[in-house]
């Protein structure tokens, strides 16, 4: 047997790559052509009689595929509102995070490893609100934990901030397959509780990391190049403004490194911002 590549990180960058293809399930230690192999021979017309079945040894059966609970599989409408009557009950951000673990209105539950609710301190002066968790973040069960969170460390340390003074959440806190796009149907279902979330931190800055959180928060249509750097107002529904900063995403400034610069002048403002002078 050969032996293992004794570099961990290169076998975790593989690994993860396959995941993030959608590969999670091997089926053989080797590869197999299948067009090489001879052909079945053609089903007999007498059924031969079966062998007895093995008491320590059982035939495999295949494994049936998970159903969704009921309230996963309704109209979006009606699930939606239905998040908006359960977010309503939490009093306290644990309390809400218990109503998130057991809702089964997103299908996106049911495919993803954890739920990813936050990290960092709720007490901070700035709640940091991104789309939805990665590979990384579904397997620890906590938000921005990969390469975009390492980023985003090294962007808050520029400022004199770490996780431990600010927020950090989701508009989605689950982990679509493969990395895709929430649809607009699991934001409409998820978004409630991260308007809650928000209501029940009370921050007095919210930082929109990308444009679907920017645009889902704060009702604007633009694309996040033309809304970043540029103050609005986030409203709860229970009557308070908090202000409110869209900036690029990590992830997209780790494909676009040039526009560090853009994401630099952001958190200057938000800096500035927290020192009263903006």
């Amino acid at each position: 047997m050969q032996d293992l590549p004794s570099d961990r990180d290169a076998l975790q960058a593989l690994l993860d790559f396959h995941v993030e293809a959608g590969v999670d399930l091997a089926l053989d230690e080797t590869p197999h052509n299948r067009f090489a192999e001879p052909k079945a021979a053609p089903a007999q017309a007498k059924t031969p009689a079966k062998a007895p079945a093995s008491k320590s040894n059982p035939p495999p059966s295949a494994p049936s595929p998970r159903a969704l609970p009921k309230v996963a599989a309704g109209a979006p409408e009606e699930v939606a509102s239905l998040a908006r009557e359960q977010a309503r009950h939490a009093q306290s951000l644990e309390e809400l995070e218990g109503i998130l673990a057991g809702f089964d209105g997103c299908a996106l539950k049911f495919s993803a490893k954890n739920l990813a609710f936050a990290d960092g301190n709720p007490q901070g002066r700035v709640m940091l609100v991104g789309e939805a968790p990665g590979a990384d973040e579904d397997r620890i069960g906590k938000p921005f934990m990969g390469r975009s969170g390492q980023l985003l460390d090294r962007m808050l340390a520029t400022i004199g901030l770490d996780r431990s003074q600010v927020y950090v959440a989701n508009i989605v806190p689950w982990r679509p397959p493969g990395n895709r796009t929430p649809t607009p149907q699991e934001i409409a279902i998820c978004k409630p509780f991260i308007a809650r979330q928000i209501e029940l931190a009370s921050p007095e800055f919210v930082l929109c990391l990308g444009g679907p959180a920017a645009q889902n928060l704060l009702g604007i249509k633009d694309g996040i190049l033309r809304t970043r750097g540029r103050w609005f107002t986030y409203k709860t529904e229970d009557g308070r403004e908090i202000k409110a900063l869209p900036t690029l995403h990590p992830a997209y400034l780790l494909r676009q490194p040039l526009q560090k610069r853009l994401g630099w002048r952001d958190f200057q403002a938000l800096r500035r911002a927290l020192d009263g002078r903006e």
